[in-house]
């Protein structure tokens, strides 16, 4: 039976007020850093604003953190494709170094890519991947991960129906 706590809803003005600073000290805990801290506070609430739903007031730090946990995953995420982008440049020459506003598109396809693979597990995005980025066939992705090609089909009709799903949603 449900009580007058379970089904109290906070407004989000209240929530913000009373849970911004635990929510900016939790996050600067994981991310040691203040400042990046404070804008995935502040993304997390505006998810939490965006999804326009009530708010219950039955355990809103939980719903804060595993809001904010998943921004954290993203940031790292990001941070680590940069990384990744920048090494590959520095093996460019100089005068081959595309310009900022294609660097910048560039990561931003890097980021949407990988959260398209992101749902995926991690035998089928290898077999997507060997698929796509390598063109290997079904036969040689499957003699190099040791299973069957059937097997390999299915990983990547697997995964293209993941990311169409992912796409149109």
């Amino acid at each position: 039976m449900a009580t007058p706590e379970t089904d109290a809803i906070i407004p989000f003005e209240v929530l913000y007020h009373t849970e911004r600073s635990w929510l900016h000290t939790w996050l600067r805990r994981s991310l040691g850093c203040s400042q990046q801290a404070a804008d995935l506070a502040q993304d997390t609430f505006v998810r939490l604003l965006v999804r326009n739903q009530p708010i219950s007031a039955q355990a809103p730090r939980a719903l804060l953190a595993r809001i904010a946990r998943g921004l954290v995953v993203d940031h790292w995420r990001r941070d680590a494709l940069q990384r990744a982008y920048l090494q590959a440049l520095a093996q460019l020459p100089e005068t081959s170094y595309p310009s900022p506003e294609v660097r910048h598109e560039a990561l931003q396809c890097l980021e949407r890519i990988a959260q398209l693979l992101d749902g995926l597990k991690p035998a089928v995005r290898e077999a997507f991947l060997l698929y796509q980025l390598a063109g290997l066939s079904h036969g040689q992705i499957a003699a190099q991960l040791g299973v069957s090609s059937r097997t390999i089909e299915r990983h990547v009709a697997s995964a293209l129906m993941h990311c169409y799903r992912v796409c149109f949603e």
